[in-house]
């Protein structure tokens, strides 16, 4: 037996498998164990303690973020179609606008552009219809007149309402100008301009009796209008479009609430 033991031992020594190098595949070094134990204990022991701080509430949130978060694989047909929509009605309204900035396609003609635009603000009309009712002298005018400032004073405030409901931005970073903070038209959605004009155009045209070459000026102008505001990239094609719809609706409203001509020579005449 004490020699077998010696024997042993060499068996062992001249082990290839027995190296420093080679212990790992045979066994986890004890060190590692050691160190491991210790860590694993602590991250359980804190994981323990964290659960037992966390409330309820967090415990419920957190099994249902999960589900919340996950990526719907199978979207639905309306879901698809309006992001679709919308990719398309971005595409096309960064395209038209050629008149963004001065480094576009049509960048000089970006002023021109402007002026037509001016043509269908709020604040040229609104001083517009104030001069003509001061100056006007028959109860028909007057009475149309008045009528006039009423659609433009609720055009204004409801395309203000929508516009900050909506909170939509134009297809690029144009900062609003002066005229457009007064009648706070800062939004995209819907166009202002686009209702004001299609709001006019229709107002005229049943109000004013004008030849046909007149009447078609009238509605080019208005559709020109409309589409100058995507050219110089405040507006996207739907928010113009959308602002003709609006602009036809408002005229209804003011058809269904139109002022008589004793109604307005008693506002005439407190003001």
């Amino acid at each position: 037996m004490p020699a077998s033991q010696p024997r042993s031992r060499a068996r062992d020594r001249n082990n290839v498998l027995n190296r420093a190098e080679f212990l790992s595949l045979n066994q986890p070094l004890k060190g590692n164990q050691e160190s491991r134990s210790p860590s694993r204990k602590q991250s359980s022991q804190a994981g323990a303690a964290g659960a037992q701080n966390t409330n309820p509430k967090e415990r419920r949130q957190s099994q249902q973020l999960p589900e919340e978060d996950c990526m719907q694989l199978n979207p639905s047909f309306k879901g698809i179609a309006f992001n679709s929509l919308l990719a398309i009605d971005i595409c096309m309204s960064k395209r038209l606008g050629v008149c963004a900035n001065r480094a576009s396609s049509w960048g000089g003609a970006r002023s021109m552009v402007n002026l037509l635009g001016i043509t269908g603000h709020g604040i040229p009309w609104i001083a517009g219809t104030l001069i003509c009712l001061v100056k006007s002298s028959t109860l028909a005018g007057q009475e149309v007149l008045m009528n006039l400032l009423l659609a433009l004073l609720l055009d204004i405030m409801i395309v203000a309402g929508l516009q900050k409901l909506a909170k939509r931005k134009g297809p690029y970073d144009i900062n609003p100008g002066l005229l457009d903070y007064l009648t706070m038209d800062t939004y995209a959605f819907p166009a202002g301009h686009a209702s004001r004009v299609a709001m006019l155009s229709k107002f005229f045209l049943n109000h004013l009796v004008l030849a046909i070459p007149l009447r078609i000026l009238l509605v080019l102008w208005a559709l020109c209008v409309g589409f100058s505001r995507v050219m110089i990239g405040r507006h996207h094609i739907t928010d113009v479009l959308s602002g003709f719809v609006f602009g036809y609706l408002q005229f209804r409203l003011v058809e269904l609430i139109w002022m008589s001509s004793n109604t307005c020579q008693m506002l005439i005449s407190i003001w």
